[in-house]
């Protein structure tokens, strides 16, 4: 008997959808250059409040969006691979790492992007609080290093998806827009209401003034 059970609350997937289509907008001003630099710094900056959201909802979201629910060891990550262990509700092992490398490439991507400056048409809020050698380092990052592992592993994720969603018969993206997932076995649900999503939105409005204050220390 197959049981529909409530796995992505709506901040974990407006997060996911606002995340891509950030991500989209960055890489499209970035490869236009010049006064687009402004909106690709704008896109970073939300990029940024985003992911300081999904750390705090990693601690105080719904069940299956707390990190907690998607920290496997060595040995059941090895298990899943080799078909031995059963498919979790939430984030399979697989599904968590690609999760956690997504998050600390994108981490990096916008750390380094605060002190980048390519000399031509943008420059980084905070250069100004480090040395000409720094902001060198960072803006190699950024420009060589970064943008190549985001979008990798961006390409990995849409792959991992459309793989699950043809061969396994696991429409991932669908549950992340509805909430959603059939499941084989009862599992406890995600909390999912009213006050959940009010705190979601405070939560994102803090994270928004925390980014406001960061990008002002270096005026």
């Amino acid at each position: 008997m197959a049981h529909l059970v409530r796995i992505w609350d709506l901040p974990t997937r407006v997060f996911h959808w606002l995340l891509a289509l950030l991500l989209v907008a960055q890489f499209v001003t970035a490869n236009i250059g010049g006064n687009a630099m402004l909106w690709h710094m704008r896109c970073g900056y939300g990029v940024f409040a985003l992911l300081l959201f999904r750390l705090v909802w990693g601690l105080v979201g719904g069940r299956w969006s707390r990190f907690a629910s998607f920290l496997f060891s060595p040995r059941a990550v090895w298990r899943y691979a080799g078909g031995r262990m059963d498919e979790p509700a939430g984030h399979s092992p697989l599904g968590a790492l690609s999760v956690f490398a997504l998050l600390t490439a994108l981490a990096l991507q916008v750390g380094t992007g605060l002190f980048s400056d390519d000399e031509i048409a943008f420059s980084g809020p905070l250069t100004a609080l480090v040395s000409s050698e720094r902001v060198a380092q960072a803006t190699w990052f950024h420009s060589e290093i970064g943008k190549v592992l985001v979008l990798a592993l961006v390409v990995l994720h849409v792959l991992a998806i459309a793989y699950y969603t043809r061969r396994r018969g696991k429409p991932l993206a669908r549950a992340m827009i509805s909430g959603d997932k059939l499941l084989g076995a009862p599992a406890a649900p995600s909390g999912d209401d009213a006050r959940s999503r009010a705190l979601a939105v405070v939560l994102l409005l803090a994270c928004a003034a925390a980014v406001a204050w960061v990008v002002g220390l270096g005026r």
